[in-house]
């Protein structure tokens, strides 16, 4: 086995759109071949992809490969700059997906020699996965029509959106005009003359970033010797598919496993305790569901809900800092129908405080339309409390000028107007404020606040 693709970028140069057809459509097969074995790579890059003495593709490197068969992955592994989108979004499941955007991020440096997110050699990773959740690539004006349109289909950020992801996996891709005129036979058979040859021998890399990450412990303090590299020349190693179906069905098996067990562990404990603290209160409903946060509002945040009369808790999974707590009265709607946000059936909150929208989602449709019910109702109640408040108060203390009366909060804007006689607030703390506000100091509370 000879250079990697790196290598042949350090000392050919980039390839033009001719040259990188024939290695593009060797990839594909590959993929093709995992892929229908519902293996995902997760790792494509050129540093993994090697040419054979003849010059025609070897995949190399399936360490971070993984079986979807029965459970699609969640890990953010790979190589920063080749990732894609849902493989960045933790705790975001994937499959196959992420392999034809890594595979559109490999094409474009076989032809402008950089990941089209790592512009300038930067090697800060935080700001490559920002530009990878964010940037919307410009493809130079020297590109093809056809090679615009195939690099834009495959490097979407929308699932659902990108090419090989539309229910025909690598059919789409085969297919695109870009191969127009290639025989896929011929490809699988390697008929076609490869670009360019290999000096017999010869291994290298040009980037140690481009190069996965190693335990250091396994590595320290080994050099190879002369003799070493004489055993090592000329070594010819083949790799049977039975081998490597026995690997990926129990090596790469049994790490996902243990994986999930400790996941699972961790999550039962989490949910033993919420559910030991909600034994003896007036919350409605909780349990796990997925929120839509992080940097750029970009990715799905597995949060542990709580829903009570008067709000709605979101505590993080680690279960150490306090949970975020959104009161029914900053809650101007509850979406009546499921919307559709990043490819999943969500809810949507529309809450005052900024004009923002908060949206969750859960994996159960059954559980979401659980959620979504359970939070109209509780809106709705805690709503109508307020308004009921307000009647109750003129009754009982003789008064029917609205003027008189101070709604601090439910969905209106916090400002005092007049000399109210009456305070209607949905929480202690809205309270606290608007007495600390309007200066009195005697408040008697017998069911609305009545100021002295």
């Amino acid at each position: 086995m000879a250079a990697t693709f790196i290598f042949h970028l350090s000392q050919h140069g980039v390839f033009n759109e001719d040259e990188m057809r024939f290695y593009a459509a060797e990839v594909i097969l590959g993929l093709e071949h995992m892929h229908r074995r519902y293996i995902v790579y997760r790792d494509l890059k050129p540093a993994n992809i090697l040419l054979d003495e003849h010059g025609h593709v070897r995949i190399s490197d399936l360490g971070l490969a993984c079986d979807f068969s029965k459970k699609k992955p969640h890990a953010s592994v790979g190589t920063h700059g080749y990732m894609a989108p849902e493989v960045l979004s933790k705790q975001t499941a994937y499959d196959s997906s992420a392999d034809w955007f890594s595979f559109g991020c490999m094409l474009y440096k076989l032809l402008k020699g950089h990941s089209p997110f790592r512009q300038h050699k930067t090697k800060d990773k935080h700001e490559i996965d920002r530009m990878t959740l964010t940037m919307n690539v410009e493809l130079p004006d020297s590109f093809s029509k056809e090679l615009k349109d195939l690099l834009e289909g495959l490097l979407q950020r929308e699932i659902y959106n990108r090419l090989g992801c539309k229910g025909r996996g690598s059919d789409e891709v085969k297919e695109h005009p870009f191969f127009t005129g290639l025989d896929w036979q011929q490809v699988y058979m390697q008929k076609y003359t490869p670009p360019l040859i290999p000096p017999r021998g010869e291994v290298n890399a040009a980037d140690a970033f481009d190069i996965g990450s190693f335990d250091e412990e396994d590595t320290k303090g080994i050099k190879l010797t002369e003799a070493d590299q004489d055993l090592y020349k000329n070594f010819p190693l083949t790799i049977s598919e039975r081998w490597q179906n026995e690997v990926a069905e129990t090596v790469l098996e049994t790490i996902n496993l243990e994986t999930d067990k400790l996941e699972q562990k961790k999550k039962a404990k989490q949910k033993a305790r919420f559910n030991d603290d909600e034994k003896e209160s007036d919350c409605i409903l909780h349990g796990y569901i997925k929120k839509l946060g992080g940097p750029f509002v970009s990715a799905w945040q597995t949060r542990y809900a709580k829903l009570f009369p008067n709000r709605l808790e979101l505590h993080p999974e680690s279960g150490q800092s306090k949970p975020e707590l959104i009161f029914m009265d900053q809650i101007e709607e509850v979406s009546q129908d499921l919307i559709t946000v990043k490819g999943e059936q969500c809810v949507q909150l529309k809450v005052s405080k900024g004009d923002t929208k908060i949206v969750l989602t859960n994996p159960d449709e059954i559980g979401l339309k659980e959620w979504s019910l359970s939070l109209r109702s509780a809106h709705k109640c805690s709503h109508e409390l307020l308004g009921s408040m307000a009647r109750k108060a003129g009754k009982i203390y003789g008064t029917s000028d609205r003027d008189k009366i101070l709604y601090w909060g439910v969905g209106r804007p916090m400002e005092i107007k007049g000399n109210p006689s009456f305070i209607v607030c949905n929480s202690f703390s809205d309270l606290g404020l608007a007495i600390d506000l309007l200066g009195y100091r005697t408040v008697r509370s017998v069911g609305p606040v009545e100021l002295t």
